[in-house]
């Protein structure tokens, strides 16, 4: 018998033993579960500015962890290695909660404040950001999530009491250009609005020569943003050549920098990134 996840808009229905469309989720014993429960594909203690937050606790460093998959198609995924893999397909180390959160603790005295879900698409991995997310809150330390925001309202809002602070892609400000990703603008901009109502909030897009370089759609974009409030910062970076989009140039610098002048004339912290 199938059973439906309902982590993400996807919807997989899965028989039993089967994954889902991010290499995440799989259905066992009669429930969907995190296929990638605690398997770490990576874990590094970073400036909190990589993730890239830029007004949280900046000058901080934040133990960063990854796993595996993720739950859209962007053909320039710039951590394919990882987000486009399956179990299987690439190495991990399996590790407890307990043992990530002693970890985090001990990497107090280096700076760290706390964890960072990031690399790979976390939420896929819903259960074990829940769980961990739970220990280090108790732990006093802060909670960091890089997603791509394509998340259902329910389980999103059921995270966020245990999240410090969010960075979010928004890809681009087209639902065709989202349809080419294989997800859907509308989700994302909700996951934002949800997100900045209790936590704080930065954002990423990605410029892809000729797919959403446009002025106008900047225009668009920051103006939404600015609507939620002018005051959450936006990262504008560049684009390298990578996985199926490799015809592509790398975005031009001053591209990067003629779309935050536009961004700033709506929002009052942008950042060009990668430039």
């Amino acid at each position: 018998m199938k059973i439906q996840c309902n982590i993400c808009p996807h919807h997989c229905n899965l028989e039993q033993g089967q994954v889902g469309i991010c290499h995440g989720r799989i259905h066992r014993g009669n429930e969907i579960v995190s296929e990638n429960y605690g398997k770490l594909t990576a874990l590094a203690l970073d400036p909190i500015e990589k993730k890239p937050l830029y007004h949280f606790y900046p000058g901080s460093k934040i133990l960063s962890i990854g796993s595996y998959g993720c739950n859209l198609r962007c053909p320039f995924c710039q951590n394919c290695d990882i987000s486009m893999a399956g179990a299987g397909q690439i190495d991990v180390a399996v590790m407890r909660k307990e043992e990530i959160a002693e970890k985090a603790l001990q990497l107090k005295r280096a700076g760290n404040i706390g964890i960072a879900f990031t690399y790979n698409e976390p939420l896929i991995g819903y259960e074990f950001v829940r769980d961990l997310a739970a220990l280090i809150k108790q732990c006093n330390l802060k909670t960091v999530v890089v997603t791509n925001g394509y998340i259902c309202e329910e389980p999103f809002r059921e995270l966020l009491p245990l999240i410090d602070a969010f960075n979010i892609d928004l890809k681009g400000f087209t639902e065709s250009y989202y349809q080419k990703l294989r997800g859907d603008l509308a989700c994302v901009k909700r996951s934002i609005e949800i997100a900045a109502e209790r936590c704080h909030v930065e954002v990423t897009t990605l410029i892809v020569p000729g797919e959403n370089d446009s002025e106008q759609e900047m225009e668009a974009l920051s103006g939404w943003l600015a609507g939620i409030s002018p005051d959450i910062p936006l990262h504008i970076s560049r684009f390298f050549p990578r996985w199926k989009m490799q015809d592509k140039p790398v975005t031009p610098v001053q591209k990067i920098y003629r779309l935050a002048e536009v961004a700033r004339q709506n929002l009052k912290y942008v950042h060009e990134g990668n430039v």
